[in-house]
């Protein structure tokens, strides 16, 4: 082979591993894609898991009579608004773990933050609104820093679980 071939290949075959550095390599979208390892079915085991825990907290809530659900489908079977505890709250949380494991851990105290700050507001739309009533034993604050402890407490249960599922098996 002739020396100028050589080093036009070697040129080449340069360039080439420059272009499949990092920096050009796909960046991981939202939503995650189905035949990924990010898919969506990656996320189930927690939002089911969001679903059964916010289902229970508010049935022991409204229960004690802190706070109720005024207009709420089938209100003659569920004291609960069943609509936010199976649909909106897994969905949320879908789309909380996805930001939050693209993120750094300074970033997702932030993040926690930011969402116990608009949870409480969000919630006193709700009452505006008619939604959602507060007793007046309840204190904002218990918003706040409730939905920080769930937020924890679900980003743990998914990352445990998908830690455990990475495992490979022989």
């Amino acid at each position: 082979m002739k020396m100028w071939m050589v080093r036009f290949f070697m040129h080449i075959v340069k360039h080439w591993r420059k272009l499949n550095s990092q920096s050009w390599q796909k960046k991981k979208s939202f939503p995650p894609q189905a035949d990924g390892k990010d898919s969506m079915l990656h996320y189930v085991p927690a939002m089911i898991f969001s679903s059964w825990l916010g289902t229970y907290l508010d049935l022991i809530l409204v229960e004690k009579q802190l706070y109720s659900f005024p207009i709420r489908p089938l209100p003659h079977i569920f004291s609960i608004n069943i609509a936010f505890t199976l649909v909106l709250l897994p969905i949320a949380t879908a789309c909380f773990l996805c930001f939050a494991e693209k993120i750094t851990k300074a970033q997702r105290m932030a993040l926690a933050l930011l969402l116990g700050f608009v949870m409480p507001i969000s919630e006193q739309v709700a009452e505006k609104v008619g939604l959602f009533h507060h007793s007046s034993e309840w204190s904002h604050l218990y918003s706040f820093f409730g939905y920080i402890v769930f937020m924890w407490v679900v980003y743990k249960f998914h990352h445990l679980y998908s830690c455990k599922s990475r495992i490979k098996k022989h």
